[in-house]
């Protein structure tokens, strides 16, 4: 089972910054998982909130003027080189201040992962809540590994079912949600089960036990002694 740093190494570091990426790697993680947002000058920048803690909101905020700790994309992606995984959670939720229908935020990741040449390296995995959104990831390259991020999970088959039909990857519930028969549907409907976000040792490796395929955890060295 891989693991992977819940915005880097967020538990001894500041969450989504390149300190916690570097952090991730130094503690043998396998990949890290970091958000991104729009800026109003169509920056892209690593951020969980829509909003900034002086309340600013982040779409309505050029890059210059954030705080120096939100790195920009290309910076993050440079410090998670050394890593197997990135996984970009794209946050574009109805009910964010920066909720776009269009999609800029899914055509902007992609353009950016090919100007720098990655789009075909097998390192990314593009992840959002919203459905449409990774489908239209999947829609502008096929080949880019894609996956959708489950909360509630009251049918898990339609939902892997819904992924599988999209073209998606793999399926991210909430570990809570995460049992035998959610990890068996999945494998057979050609899905991976990447889970988030668990820090208990126990309970990571009762995960790996059930064949999830990746964890997304906030405390990556714990994560990987739990595994050996």
């Amino acid at each position: 089972m891989l693991v992977i740093a819940h915005r880097g190494a967020s538990t001894d570091f500041p969450e989504n910054t390149l300190l916690a990426f570097e952090g991730a790697v130094a503690q043998g993680a396998d990949g890290v998982e970091l958000d991104i947002r729009r800026t109003r000058d169509g920056a892209l920048v690593v951020s969980h909130d829509d909003t900034l803690a002086d309340g600013r909101v982040v779409v309505e905020t050029d890059m210059a003027d954030l705080p120096e700790s939100l790195p920009d994309f290309a910076s993050a992606l440079h410090s998670c080189r050394p890593l197997a995984v990135v996984n970009t959670e794209i946050k574009n939720g109805p009910g964010d201040k920066d909720f776009d229908v269009s999609e800029q935020l899914a055509a902007a990741v992609v353009a950016e992962l090919t100007r720098r040449g990655e789009l075909d390296d097998g390192r990314h995995l593009i992840s959002s809540f919203h459905l449409p959104t990774v489908d239209r990831v999947h829609a502008l390259a096929p080949r880019l590994a894609t996956a959708w991020l489950v909360g509630l999970v009251e049918d898990p088959g339609e939902l892997i079912d819904r992924a599988a039909r999209h073209g998606h990857v793999a399926i991210h519930p909430h570990h809570v949600f995460v049992s035998d028969t959610f990890v068996a549907q999945a494998h057979a409907a050609g899905l991976a089960v990447n889970t988030w976000t668990c820090d208990e040792p126990d309970r990571i490796k009762w995960l790996a036990d059930l064949g999830v395929d990746a964890v997304v955890t906030n405390v990556p060295a714990i994560a990987r002694q739990a595994l050996i």
